[in-house]
């Protein structure tokens, strides 16, 4: 007669045990290889295209109201035209957020004016138009005399800025929201008697942050 081992119950539990952590660790690992390899593969497609930041000009800006009430508030209207060009052949572009406002030498003028969001397909150029009016916007004390400075140099420099978000779209895939940021510069002619209506027509290309 043979001798019962009474050890091997407990080599069999210790052999299960050594097991299922195994497992775990080849499922862990074969996750991880799916995930860097998707990873790898997101990578090179944006190396591939390598999306090019979008491209804006001011195409006209129209100032139609800028008057002082008192020292230190003003009432002003522009009307602004942008162009917006998506120069990428394979990439489209999701705007999600637009906003403008108009500056002069540092010092906001007008509150900010939104734009819906849209969306830019390859290569599109689109129009955009926004009215930026401001009630009683507040200004320091010094604008009025910065304003007359301008007048005697005979050109006013309006700054107009332009705030966002975007998403790349390639094929089927959307990538996350950027944050980008548009700075335009008009200079329109500035005569003797500050009367609005003042244009610009002069079809600047503005710099874009991304």
């Amino acid at each position: 007669m043979s001798p019962i081992n009474e050890n091997s119950p407990k080599h069999c539990a210790s052999r299960e045990e050594f097991n299922f952590p195994k497992f775990n660790k080849k499922l862990l690992c074969s996750l991880s290889t799916v995930f860097l390899s998707l990873l790898s593969f997101i990578f090179l497609v944006w190396l591939i295209l390598h999306p090019t930041k979008p491209e804006f000009s001011l195409k006209e800006a129209d100032i139609n109201q800028l008057n002082l009430l008192g020292p230190s508030m003003l009432n002003s209207s522009i009307q602004l035209t942008l162009l917006s060009t998506n120069p990428n052949r394979r990439v489209g572009i999701y705007y999600d957020e637009f906003l403008l406002y108009a500056s002069y030498k540092g010092q906001t003028i007008t509150p900010e004016t939104s734009i819906s969001p849209f969306y830019q397909e390859h290569e599109e150029t689109n129009l955009l138009s926004a009215s930026l009016v401001g009630d009683q916007q507040p200004v320091p004390p010094s604008f009025a005399y910065d304003v007359r400075l301008d007048q005697g140099t005979g050109t006013l420099a309006i700054s107009f800025k332009v705030m966002g978000r975007l998403r790349w779209k390639v094929g089927t895939w959307v990538s996350g929201k950027y944050r980008f940021t548009v700075n335009c510069i008009a200079i329109m002619p500035f005569g003797t008697i500050p009367a609005p209506p003042l244009s610009s027509n002069q079809g600047s290309q503005c710099s874009t942050t991304i």
